[in-house]
Formats: C-alpha cells, sequence, structure tokens
C-alpha cells in the first residue's frame, strides 16, 4: 500500500489496465442491434450540391436506412461556435451538407448498415451530383477582391463578405511613437504552417436511444463530456436531462477532440430516428479530412528597439486560416490565446496586434496542442533572434537585458493580463549551465572551421494555462463557465471516490489525483477511486483542456478535501471528548495535541460519520463533499528551451543533438508524469520545426492526406531529453501549481528553427520557414552561397 506526498515519482495507476490490452475504448463499444455509419463526403473543396440519389446504396443488402442533409435538415440543426470574439461572423454549418458544400471532407450522406464494411460498401453507391466552383485556401488572398465566397449574404443573414470570420486587434502602449524613436527595426513574414493532430486513436462515437424513456445515451471520444451534452442539447432540441455523455478510454487528442463535431450529432440523432444502437468509427484518412487541424498563420511582424540591445516594441498582422466553418473554440485561438502572450518573458511595454480570421475552402481549423500559444510563442522568439542579429549581439544577453526581474505576486503587462508569479532568469541560467554555452561557442567556431553547420537556439518561453475567472472569459466571449468541480466521498471504511468534471485523455490524471488525495488524507493511493468522464455519475464539470485539469480540477479537489478533513476533525474531537483546536491531523490520524496517545485514524472517524450513534449536535451523517474551483486569474507557466543542431550540408537533414528543457509549472505533483508530458511536447514541437506540414493544392485537395505524405515525428530524430526544473508557485491557487501539458510543444519548434538558423548564419541565413526539411534547408545553402558570391544577404 503506497502513501505518497506531492512531488513524489510514482508509476501511473491507469498504464497497467491500459498496456495490458484490457482498457475500453469506444469501438470496444458492443450493443444488442448495433448499427454502423459511414459517411459520403464530398470530393470537392466547393461545391453546389445538384442532386442526390441514393436508390441503389438504399437498396444494397443489409442497409437499413440512407439519410441526406435535406432529409435531417431540422433535427441535426446548425454547429455553433462556442467562444464569440466581437462582430464574429457565424455562418450555418449544418453537419450533413445542404445546397452546398465548402471542403473536401464536408459529409453530404450517411448509409447505416448491418455491417461496417457493407455500410462503407454502400456509401460508395450514392450518387451525387455537384456544380464545382472555385476554391481558395489561402487566408491572406481569401479575403482579397475577387476571391470565392464561402458563405454568400450580407453578415446579418448568416453570410460572411469577403470570407471575414472577425477583424480583432489587442494594442499595449504606443507602438507608432516607440517604432519612431528606435533605432533598429527589424521586419519579417513568418509562416506558421498548418498540422494535422495524429492520435493514435480517430475518433468515434456509439449512440444508443430508449423511445421509451426518451433516453439517448453517447459514448464518444471526447475531451468536454459534460459541455458536449449542453452543445448537443443546444443544437438538437434533445432535452439536456435526458442525454448521458460517457467518455470512456481515449487513445490521445491534443486538442483535436475538444469540440461538438457534426459525427456526433448525425450518430445521435440517426439512433433516435431508427431505435436502434449506431456505431461511426473514424478511419486514418477520413480523420486527415474530417477532424480539425490546427496552426495556419500568415504573420507580418517587426520588432523595433536600439543598438544596446533594449526591445522597445513589437507590431504584427496576422491573417488566421479558420477553414470553412467556424468549429467550437476557433474564434479564442487566434485572438486571445495569441494576442495576449506576445509580450513574452520581456520588459515590452508597446504592442500592437492585428487578427483577421478568413475562412477558405480546407477543413476547419482550432486548438491543437499549444492552441495559439505556440504560435505567439514562435513570433516572438524568432523576432528576438533576428533583433540580437539585427543590433550584432548575442540572442543570450538580449534575451536576460530584456527580460521581466523575478515576482511572486502579480505582474501587469503591456496586452492587459496580469502575470502570476515568475522568475526567467534563473531558467535561462540553469538552462545554459546544463549545456555549457561557452564551450559550445568554442565547438561550433571550430567546426565551422571544418565546414560542418552546428547552431544553437534559445526559446525563454512563457504560456497561458488554467484560463479563468469565468466572468472575465466570458466578457471575453466565453460561451461557458472555465470553473471546474470536483465531489469527494468517503466510504465508511475510509476508503474514497473522487468525481471529478475533468475527462483525461492521457494525461495520468487517475494518478495525480489519488496523490492529492493520499497526501492529503493520509491513506493509500490504492484506496482511492476517480471517478470521470461521465455526465451521468459525477457533477457538471468543464473538462480537460489548456494543461487546467490539475490547476483547476486539482484545485477544486484540494477544496474539496479541505472541507472533508474539517467535518472529519469536528468528529473526532467529539469522539475524543476534546476542543477542536485541540485535535491535529497528520499522517491519516487525528491526534488530540500534547497527548500522542489519543487519537482516531481516518477509517474510523469515517466509519463513525456513517454510523451517526455520536455525532456533534446538529452535524449530518456522512463524509462528503463538493467543490466548484473558480480560478482568480490564468497560470503562467514558462521556463528556457534549447536545442543544438547540427546540418549536413551535402543534403541539408537537419539532426538534433541536444536538447536541454528546463520548465517552470509551479508545484509539481508527480515528476515523472510531467517529464513525460514535457518529452511529448517537445516530440511535437520538433515535429512542427522539421517534418510536418498539411499541403493543400490550389483548389483545394488536401495533398498530404495519410501517413504516406503528411510525416510525423519518429524517434530516431530524437537523442535523450535532458529537462531540469525551477519552481516558482502560482499564488492563484491553493496548490501553487500552474499547468505541464503544453509546455514542449510551446517552446521546441522556436528553439529549433533558432537552432537551424544560427548554424547558417555565417552565410548570411536570417530566417527560415517551417518545416526545415532536407531540401528545404538544402535549398537555403545552396542560395546563401549564391548571394554571397554576388555579395547580398538574406
Amino acid at each position: 500500500m503506497t502513501m505518497v506526498g506531492i512531488n513524489e515519482s510514482v508509476k501511473r495507476r491507469e498504464d497497467p489496465r491500459l498496456i495490458s490490452g484490457q482498457g475500453k475504448y469506444v469501438d470496444d463499444i458492443r450493443l444488442p442491434g448495433l448499427l454502423h455509419l459511414s459517411l459520403v463526403r464530398s470530393p470537392h473543396a466547393h461545391a453546389r450540391i445538384k442532386r442526390i440519389d441514393v436508390s441503389r446504396a438504399a437498396k444494397h443488402p443489409g442497409v437499413v436506412a440512407v439519410f441526406t442533409g435535406a432529409d435531417l435538415q431540422e433535427q441535426l440543426g446548425s454547429l455553433p461556435a462556442g467562444w464569440v470574439v466581437p462582430d464574429l461572423k457565424q455562418p450555418k454549418h449544418p453537419p450533413l451538407a445542404v445546397d452546398k458544400v465548402r471542403y473536401v471532407g464536408d459529409a453530404v450522406a450517411a448509409v447505416v448498415a448491418d455491417d461496417p464494411y457493407i455500410a462503407a460498401d454502400a456509401a460508395r453507391l450514392v450518387r451525387v451530383t455537384y456544380e464545382a466552383l472555385p476554391g481558395i485556401v489561402d487566408a491572406e488572398k481569401a479575403t482579397k477582391r475577387g476571391a470565392p465566397i464561402l458563405h454568400e449574404g450580407k453578415a446579418d443573414q448568416g453570410g460572411a463578405p469577403n470570407n471575414v470570420a472577425f477583424d480583432w486587434e489587442v494594442n499595449g502602449g504606443d507602438y507608432a511613437a516607440a517604432r519612431k524613436k528606435a533605432e533598429v527595426v527589424v521586419k519579417e513574414r513568418i509562416i506558421n504552417q498548418r498540422l494535422i493532430p495524429n492520435a493514435m486513436e480517430p475518433r468515434g462515437v456509439v449512440a444508443q436511444y430508449e423511445p421509451a424513456s426518451g433516453q439517448l445515451t453517447m459514448w464518444t471520444s471526447t475531451q468536454i463530456p459534460h459541455l458536449l451534452r449542453l452543445l448537443f442539447a443546444l443544437v438538437t432540441g434533445h432535452p439536456e436531462h435526458k442525454l448521458r455523455v460517457i467518455a470512456p478510454d481515449d487513445g490521445g487528442a491534443f486538442g483535436s477532440k475538444l469540440y461538438i463535431y457534426a459525427e456526433e450529432v448525425i450518430t445521435g440523432i440517426i439512433a433516435k430516428h431508427i431505435g436502434r444502437p449506431v456505431k461511426w468509427i473514424e478511419g486514418r484518412q477520413e480523420n486527415y479530412l474530417a477532424t480539425t487541424h490546427g496552426r495556419d498563420h500568415i504573420t507580418d511582424v517587426e520588432i523595433c528597439g536600439d543598438k544596446d540591445g533594449t526591445i522597445t516594441g513589437i507590431s504584427c498582422s496576422v491573417h488566421a486560416n479558420l477553414g470553412a466553418y467556424l468549429s467550437t473554440f476557433a474564434p479564442l485561438i487566434p485572438t486571445i490565446l495569441f494576442g495576449i502572450m506576445l509580450v513574452g518573458v520581456y520588459k515590452l511595454s508597446n504592442i500592437q496586434c492585428k487578427v483577421r480570421g478568413a475562412f477558405t475552402n480546407t477543413t476547419p481549423v482550432d486548438a491543437y496542442r499549444g492552441a495559439g500559444r505556440p504560435e505567439a510563442t514562435y513570433l516572438v522568439e524568432r523576432m528576438v533572434d533576428r533583433f540580437a542579429d539585427a543590433v550584432g549581439r548575442d540572442p543570450v544577453f538580449v534575451r536576460r537585458k530584456n527580460m521581466i526581474p523575478a515576482f511572486k505576486n502579480g505582474r501587469e503587462v503591456a496586452t492587459g493580463v496580469k502575470y502570476d508569479s515568475g522568475d526567467y532568469k534563473k531558467a535561462l541560467a540553469m538552462a545554459l549551465d546544463m549545456v555549457d554555452y561557452r564551450q559550445f561557442k568554442a565547438e561550433q567556431r571550430a567546426a565551422r572551421k571544418e565546414g560542418r553547420l552546428l547552431g544553437i537556439g534559445f526559446s525563454t518561453y512563457i504560456e497561458i494555462c488554467g484560463m479563468a475567472p469565468s466572468a472575465v472569459a466570458a466578457s471575453l466571449g466565453a460561451g461557458a463557465g472555465l470553473w471546474e468541480s470536483s465531489l469527494v466521498r468517503v466510504h465508511p471504511t475510509g476508503k474514497v471516490t473522487v468525481f471529478t468534471g475533468t475527462s483525461p485523455h492521457g494525461q495520468g490524471h487517475y494518478t495525480s489525483m489519488s496523490q492529492i488525495v493520499s497526501s492529503q488524507l493520509g491513506i493509500p493511493m490504492e484506496d482511492v477511486e476517480v471517478v470521470h468522464g461521465d455526465t451521468s455519475a459525477q457533477q457538471f464539470g468543464t473538462g480537460t483542456f489548456g494543461s487546467r485539469s490539475v490547476v483547476v480540477g486539482g484545485s477544486a479537489l484540494y477544496m474539496s478535501l479541505q472541507k472533508v478533513k474539517n467535518k472529519a476533525r469536528k468528529i473526532a474531537a467529539h469522539q475524543m471528548g476534546v476542543p477542536e483546536k485541540q485535535v491535529e491531523f497528520a499522517s491519516g490520524r487525528f491526534v488530540v495535541e500534547d497527548v500522542p496517545d489519543k487519537s482516531m485514524s481516518f477509517p474510523d472517524v469515517a466509519l463513525q460519520a456513517y454510523h451517526a450513534k455520536n455525532l456533534p449536535r446538529g452535524m449530518e451523517p456522512g463524509l462528503e463533499a463538493v467543490s466548484f474551483f473558480d480560478p482568480e486569474n490564468f497560470t503562467w507557466p514558462f521556463g528556457c528551451h534549447v536545442a543544438i543542431v547540427e546540418i549536413d550540408p551535402a543534403t541539408g537533414e537537419v539532426k538534433l543533438k541536444r536538447y536541454v528543457a528546463v520548465d517552470d509549472v509551479g508545484k509539481v505533483i508527480n515528476p515523472m508524469i510531467v517529464d513525460g508530458m514535457v518529452h511529448g511536447g517537445v516530440a511535437q514541437g520538433v515535429g512542427q520545426a522539421l517534418v510536418e506540414q498539411a499541403v493543400y493544392s490550389p483548389d483545394g485537395q488536401l495533398l498530404s492526406g495519410s501517413m504516406m505524405d503528411y510525416a510525423v515525428p519518429t524517434a530516431e530524430m530524437f537523442p535523450v531529453f535532458e529537462t531540469a526544473r525551477t519552481e516558482t508557485p502560482s499564488p492563484t491557487n491553493p496548490l501553487g501549481v500552474k499547468g505541464a501539458g503544453e509546455t514542449g510543444t510551446i517552446a521546441a519548434s522556436p528553439a529549433v528553427i533558432n537552432a537551424v538558423v544560427d548554424a547558417l548564419s555565417h552565410l548570411g541565413v536570417t530566417h527560415v520557414d517551417m518545416p526545415a526539411t532536407s531540401e528545404k534547408i538544402w535549398r537555403t545553402i545552396q542560395d546563401a552561397k549564391s548571394r554571397r558570391r554576388n555579395g547580398r544577404k538574406r
């Protein structure tokens, strides 16, 4: 039996079940009379639907029903945006397209059959007559005069003139004045390419309807079971209290399962219509078309300052690609989560940021691990290096010179937000020591004499986690509260069940929350059960995203545990006949002060709470408590990541030689779990830097539509990660935690690209867009050599 505290590395309690094949995922759900759903998807990026002939499919043996968008238009409703920025254009988003398709993969018909293979075969028999229309895939070009319009009509009639979804901005200080006074201004156009999430388990839904009770049960791979239930009720009109959403084991998400999807609505409504359970399981190529993508920014940015290395301002104009429709949180990602991050860890008092969200004939874009914060960090950290190069200073010198001094209880910055706590120079100093910066610079000089291309890159990042409070979030556009809930139920024998509103998909919540309980109640982790992901089993909760689960959900748990301990202390004092103030609780026992022999164990007190024979006057029996925690502010993890690369001059191949990550995530519950999160995040960030890119043809065909064409990082790309931490507790929550799930992804891409550019800097290279593929770097080297011969620099 294991009693553990905070900041102890404990193997994950979830893992034995999962790695032994005993996990239960959506596709493992088997129900009597189960039917299978296959969707007919548009091969065109933009087209009018002239006719849909389902007759051959309907007659195919084993087919139970075929539906088009016109058949179910009223029942399916329109998928909403869950975050609304000012003047947002919100065109209708029918789960099954009606009249028009707007991206390759837009669903136009649904085939239901006894077998998944029969359903897929019959779907190919559906004949759709299209009138192809011109498409547009570039966010900047989409808003130009003459571009094809995705959503016709005036804005107040559901249209999006010029394909503009919104124009948003944030400003701080006076950038124009700072620029005018600056001795140096550096400009760059930076592309943050589109990415495709690649969770091990694609999405899936099983829906079962019971006509007698009106109860609809849905098993789905989601990060937000309670919010999904609410959204489904609002979209379809199905009574919320008659809908149960269950999130079983989930094979990863990275933000891609954070929304209400068309397939969830389609499956649920068809199950109601037919009266039998229906399953839809996404294929991998279908996943590339139908599951949200991430990133996709075109940014013109400039940074200004003085020749001594002082940075005085940064300005950017962003074209953010939203895809064909607004996904649930799409308006949030390139606005709030991007714009307010542009100060970074620096004393920047002048900020100017304009973002234009554009509709294009591509898969909708929404949150992908980091969600807006990687885009902002990449912009800031690349431009700090560009500025350092322009003023002839070492990038470490420029970072250190401009860093915000250490603080513990809040620091307001130019974008109007308040950082919670930070000691940025300490993280930088630790990373420099770990990498031995002076020694590396000597090695780099020697390598260049040999014709070798060595480079080092830094990323001194900050990020937003645990978005809150709910009132502020609502004023910024949130359609739901951002608090979290936890119920702690102590059983008569002292065992504990935790009901949490968070919904994990690989983070290790079962272990982390068990540790919090064990540390507070002094009971073994094995005596703790954690229940999540079932709207009928626990109180309403917000879900898991934005590195919020321990920050907000763990804090709600901590509050409930304090309530439980307080009630238990009253019972123990009453049982032992002493004043409550004389009773201390430590190591799972209530002990009378100065009388160590007089004590009661936590299980003994729990039994008395239920026996109810001798409770304090007026006290209710039982021992449980529920809490809803709404933080007063975001949390702001930070750190310094360092990448060392070597480039093969003959092939352009970039080899990652070392990777050092120093993170400050506040207090740490389980260091082993945090290390794992950092490792995985770094892998994804390096993947974007070096190999990943979703590519569309000009007419909207996804050219990187499978793993044959879309490169994901592999183990051979990575050295052993070297991790360390500083600790600056957050004052915004009782645990002092900040969040750790996205740090690696946010920090890694700029660190790697800064290293690539550093390796090529002596050739006159000042910027390389991601991904830094072998071909791109080889061409960059050749172009740089040509420019040097001709006396030019880039």
